[in-house]
């Protein structure tokens, strides 16, 4: 009675998390897309676009991805055998353990007329899948703490879920090896269900259940005698065959059955049963409880995730759709790693130690931002800078084991982080080249907001280059500036220049506008002629450095040799120092 009400009651928990997880899928604002339609717009899209698959062609594309990436996940396969085999084996295993054992009165009883946890399939299943899960995690550990694959980071929801399926399994072998070998739960079943009374019949059975099925009597020893084991054969055969499989079809309880043999008398009399029972039961009870709030739910999410990928078109979806399943992708990342081992940019992360970086940590950041956390300046700038990193070559959203659009996430995340924080000069770089292709995707104000704000943050620390029509020097020569620059191997080079102008001529940047000048301030030559000059804020402060496309022309058509692009590349990075030291928090350091 007492199991029951606690399963019903973890049920009940579990049922509440999980439409609590639904509520998050429909009003949780990831990014700009669709986050202008409420939960009640956003629940009628998706029944809608629902019923559009199921009635139409797209259904079979449904099937497909649900055999070949939910339930043999092959998608993982394609990536890591051993991780598709840990993976596999931990997801079969918990499911039809949860399905046939857990929830055994709910379904199994049901199904099956004369059902009986003790009879075989069913105990040599429970064993079977508890193995499964087991080996699982142990691939689990081998791959994170053992082998240590690159850039895999583990937090403590990963370790969460490793212990309570260990401790889970664990004690569920455990306790059926004490309830095996226990002379306490051999007596009550003989009470309960025979009519032995003659006490040498009892000590019979005694020794047949000693030699076969583990049980450790104080009253009969090894080596059992042989027409005791016989008689105890018959009696078993009578009162006990119809419910009772042998043991050791359950291999691992049996197993520990016997490894519990000289020790079992003392842990019967310590009721070490109940005390395995009440471990495995609140281990089970708090992971089915605790489940939808637990990485583990991952097992929906990432199932309603694939299938959702597999049927959306992102140009003719709804809106409404499109932010549905980003909410949803949020909790169908099971944080393997694999997005971040195939980055692009995750040297950035070795370079400078900014977890944002990493495709893995932005979507755990994601999900503690949808869910309405605060978040220092210093957090906010490593997530800025991690967002404006990004190439957007797509090989994140390419080997995902869980189909997660990646890509279409980071461009809809990256507007609305961008509205939290200060200036960013990245998106005046050319990492912001995808941003600027998808223009048209998103808010016309939010496009030009970070823009703006950067250049005139930039026009206020270099004041003099919007007044600044020639290059006759209207402040003294800063010799500290001229002298870093000749001290970098690139920098140096700008002494070769004799302003031919061939850099300036060849610039398509420069020859895209009528009036240059006016658009990008100093052109190519005329920023290599005021380093000369020892003009730092004219080097510094031209809009050219932001406008240009690192195409490399300037400097492969300089007939001296002059590092053009690579000089604007390490102006840019000296502007960002200036305009940053001293107040704005550096990027790469996470302190919440």
């Amino acid at each position: 009675m007492f199991y029951s009400i606690s399963l019903y009651l973890a049920l009940g928990v579990f049922a509440i998390g999980s439409v609590y997880k639904l509520y998050t899928w429909l009003t949780w604002k990831v990014g700009v897309f669709g986050s202008e339609f409420t939960g009640s717009q956003r629940l009628w899209a998706a029944i809608r676009g629902v019923v559009v698959v199921i009635f139409s062609a797209r259904v079979l594309v449904l099937l497909r991805t649900l055999i070949l990436d939910v339930i043999l996940q092959l998608r993982i396969a394609k990536e890591s055998r051993l991780r598709w085999i840990g993976h596999l084996l931990m997801y079969s295993g918990f499911t039809l353990l949860l399905l046939m054992h857990a929830m055994e009165n709910l379904i199994t009883a049901r199904l099956f007329s004369n059902y009986y946890s003790t009879l075989n399939p069913f105990l040599f299943l429970r064993n079977f899948f508890g193995l499964m899960i087991f080996t699982g995690i142990g691939i689990a550990v081998y791959r994170r703490f053992i082998l240590k694959v690159p850039r895999l980071m583990t937090n403590i929801m990963d370790r969460y879920i490793i212990a309570i399926l260990a401790v889970i399994i664990v004690s569920g072998f455990l306790l059926e090896g004490s309830k095996m070998s226990s002379y306490s739960e051999f007596t009550r079943m003989v009470e309960d269900y025979s009519f032995i009374y003659d006490e040498v019949d009892r000590l019979a059975l005694e020794s047949y259940w000693g030699l076969e099925y583990g049980t450790v009597s104080p009253n009969v020893k090894r080596p059992f005698e042989e027409q005791m084991v016989t008689e105890g054969h018959g009696l078993h055969e009578d009162y006990c065959a119809h419910c009772h499989a042998p043991n050791k079809s359950a291999f691992a309880g049996y197993a520990v059955a016997r490894g519990m043999g000289p020790i079992a008398l003392f842990l019967d009399r310590i009721n070490t049963t109940a005390v395995l029972w009440h471990i495995h039961f609140l281990a089970c009870f708090f992971g089915l409880a605790y489940l939808p709030f637990s990485k583990m739910f991952h097992i929906f999410s990432s199932s309603f995730g694939l299938l959702a990928n597999a049927v959306m078109n992102p140009k003719q979806s709804h809106p409404a759709n499109i932010a549905t399943r980003q909410a949803l992708e949020l909790d169908a990342c099971t944080h393997c790693g694999t997005c971040s081992l195939r980055c692009s940019v995750a040297v950035a992360y070795e370079t400078n130690g900014n977890l944002m970086v990493l495709p893995s940590e932005k979507l755990t950041f994601l999900k503690d931002y949808a869910a309405g956390k605060n978040f220092s300046q210093g957090v906010i700038d490593a997530v800025h800078e991690g967002f404006c990193l990004c190439t957007n070559c797509n090989r994140c959203t390419a080997v995902c084991p869980v189909g997660i659009n990646l890509k279409d996430l980071w461009l809809s995340a990256r507007e609305s982080i961008l509205e939290k924080g200060g200036p960013d000069f990245l998106v005046l770089s050319p990492f912001s080249f995808f941003r600027g292709l998808n223009r048209r995707l998103l808010p016309a104000r939010g496009y030009e907001r970070p823009l703006n704000a950067a250049m005139e943050t930039m026009g206020a620390a270099f004041p003099l280059v919007q007044k600044t029509e020639s290059l006759i020097p209207v402040i003294p020569a800063d010799p500290m500036f001229k002298a870093q620059t000749l001290n970098s191997p690139c920098g140096a080079t700008f002494v070769n220049c004799f302003a031919c102008e061939n850099c300036t001529t060849v610039c398509p940047v420069v020859q895209a506008y009528e009036n240059p000048q006016d658009a990008v301030g100093l052109l190519p030559h005329q920023i290599m002629r005021s380093l000369g000059l020892g003009q730092k804020d004219l080097a510094l402060g031209s809009p050219m450095l932001w406008n240009c496309l690192t195409c490399y022309q300037c400097q492969e058509h300089c007939p001296q040799g002059v590092k053009v692009t690579d000089i604007l590349y390490e102006l840019k990075n000296m502007a960002v120092r200036s305009v940053t030291a001293g107040s704005l928090n550096h990027p790469s350091r996470l302190d919440n």
